[in-house]
């Protein structure tokens, strides 16, 4: 019976120590902290909306206004604003290098920008139509004058004026036609002509065979000059 009755006392709990106690009691204001922290955050987020509904809305309203650029925010109010303008039928973007300095821009369905205009706000550029339109034009006068000298680089090359027609007057139809015929280029050896280029004679062996050709039609002129007198 003793042994059943200190089994019973030590399985109950025993009363909490001083340290237990105040263990406790900080969880419990720790807890209830938090509990009031996310209820603010959630009212902060409600209030933010229904300011960005306000602004949204005038915006519609204000048919002078094409887009409507925030000051820079953080990612939570980004993407409420985005949420609004969303519900709205608006078109809206962020740009920005960096968080601190991300903003986001609204713009009217009617008014959606250009890609030129989206890369301008992205690279930190004011957008400026009359500039964007200058530079438009540049682009496409400088792509005009490329294909123009792409265009004349491709044209054939032909010669003024024929060999023969200009010579022709000169030294006459078939001479001229002789001339051009000799001077023909040939693919291997140039406008020399062949036959000398594959002589391959020092040019003392053929001032030799010059002189003894002279001398020998020589020698033929003079035996037939003394036979007419004999």
């Amino acid at each position: 019976m003793a042994d059943l009755l200190g089994s019973i006392l030590s399985s109950m709990e025993k009363p909490p120590t001083v340290h237990n106690q105040e263990s406790r009691r900080k969880a419990r204001e720790q807890e209830a902290r938090l509990k009031k922290m996310e209820e603010d955050e959630k009212r902060k987020k409600a209030e933010f909306r229904k300011k960005m509904e306000k602004e949204v809305s005038h915006f519609i309203q204000d048919s002078t206004q094409k887009k409507k650029k925030y000051k820079p925010m953080g990612k939570i109010e980004r993407s409420i604003l985005h949420d609004v303008a969303e519900v709205a039928g608006l078109t809206s973007f962020s740009f920005g290098e960096d968080e601190e300095s991300r903003y986001v821009m609204l713009f009217k369905k009617e008014f959606a920008p250009l890609d030129e205009e989206l890369e301008a706000y992205r690279n930190g550029e004011e957008w400026d139509p009359q500039k964007a339109e200058e530079r438009r034009k540049l682009k496409e006068q400088a792509a005009l004058e490329m294909e123009a000298s792409s265009h004349a680089q491709k044209r054939p090359v032909s010669p003024n004026s024929n060999y023969r027609d200009k010579y022709s007057h000169l030294i006459g139809t078939s001479a001229a036609k002789d001339a051009a015929h000799t001077l023909e280029a040939n693919q291997s050896y140039g406008c020399v002509p062949v036959a000398n280029k594959r002589d391959t004679r020092s040019i003392e062996e053929a001032m030799n065979e010059i002189r003894a050709k002279k001398r020998l039609k020589k020698g033929e002129e003079e035996a037939a000059s003394s036979g007419s007198n004999v």
